[in-house]
């Protein structure tokens, strides 16, 4: 069958986002075809198309959607037609109609979970839940910071981190968006517009610091956040909005307390199965009691996907955006 899909057959800015018609294949035996009703926008989608993550092109953008189970392959048993499903990160390619992926990459969504909601939620909701739950394990009562408070993961971050009884910091680049972080849950904000992040946080902790660092931002926050870091405190770099990290030198870690570095990514923190149905179900569970609440800022129809990516990286939005296919 075919189906109305983007793609990108060179790298670059919105422009070569391409809204085309695309063979979509019947499920192999452990795949599942699935109509989307919303995909999932994320900084990730235009590291793709920039080139700064790379994929043999042509290829698909997108990693995250929700929608209805069209067909499934002879060896999936726990789906039907009809299941509503969404899936955190399966391969390249949400940003279609139909699409056909591995089965393994894909969850039921609950009564009380939303398409809109599930596409907007996923990716971003599980990446707090690696980050706060896996990569570094928040116990409560913790001080953290955590860059870009006010973004879409930012925002999640901040309820979860009110959830579990941790103070988060959140840097913004805003008024507006220090309102909206302290809003969700952030305990203090810091404007890097007008603040030294560095020294607020030494002020905001009587100078005790912090043990764990939350960076997607990368290179414009790189050494300012080792800075704010407890002696054995913990750098977790997970993003580049910034532009990525580059030429760490070991010999500072040293110098600045014996600190540690990671630079996690989702994929392996949702496998096998098992630990992605777990950490999906822990993300329902909070977005049921009411501590997690989804924000989607802004809707688009799939065509316009290249408008989508001029407003998130103009950093325009705050919140989730969703692509809506027509």
């Amino acid at each position: 069958m075919k189906t109305q899909a983007i793609r990108i057959s060179a790298h670059g800015g919105p422009e070569v986002l391409q809204y085309v018609e695309v063979e979509v294949p019947d499920p192999g035996p452990d795949e599942v075809r699935v109509r989307h009703r919303a995909i999932g926008v994320n900084f990730i989608d235009i590291y793709y198309r920039t080139g700064l993550y790379a994929s043999a092109l042509p290829h698909g953008l997108g990693f995250e959607g929700a929608g209805v189970v069209e067909a499934v392959g002879s060896n999936v048993g726990f789906l039907k037609e009809g299941d509503r499903v969404a899936y955190p990160q399966g391969p390249l390619g949400a940003y279609a109609q139909v699409r056909t992926l591995p089965a393994a990459t894909v969850v039921k969504l609950p009564r009380r979970v939303s398409d809109e909601e599930a596409a907007a939620v996923m990716l971003k909701g599980l990446t707090v839940q690696y980050l706060f739950r896996q990569t570094y394990r928040l116990q409560g009562g913790e001080t953290i910071l955590f860059h870009a408070a006010a973004g879409g993961v930012g925002l999640i971050a901040c309820q979860w981190a009110r959830a579990l009884g941790v103070k988060l910091i959140g840097t913004v680049s805003s008024d507006e968006k220090a309102a909206l972080a302290k809003a969700h849950g952030a305990w203090a904000t810091i404007n890097y517009a007008k603040e030294n992040f560095v020294e607020r946080v030494k002020e905001l902790t009587g100078g005790a610091k912090c043990p764990v660092v939350f960076d997607g931002v990368g290179k414009d926050t790189w050494e300012g956040s080792l800075d704010c870091l407890q002696p054995r405190g913990l750098m977790v770099s997970f993003g580049n909005a910034s532009g990525a990290v580059a030429g760490v030198n070991l010999g500072i870690l040293a110098q600045k307390g014996s600190l540690f570095v990671t630079r996690p990514t989702l994929a392996t923190h949702i496998v096998p199965r098992r630990r992605l149905e777990e950490s999906s179900a822990e993300l329902f569970d909070h977005m049921a009691k009411g501590r997690i609440k989804v924000e989607i800022e802004r809707r688009y129809a799939l065509a316009d996907a290249a408008q989508a990516h001029i407003d998130l990286g103009g950093r325009r939005t705050t919140g989730s955006l969703v692509l809506l296919p027509n």
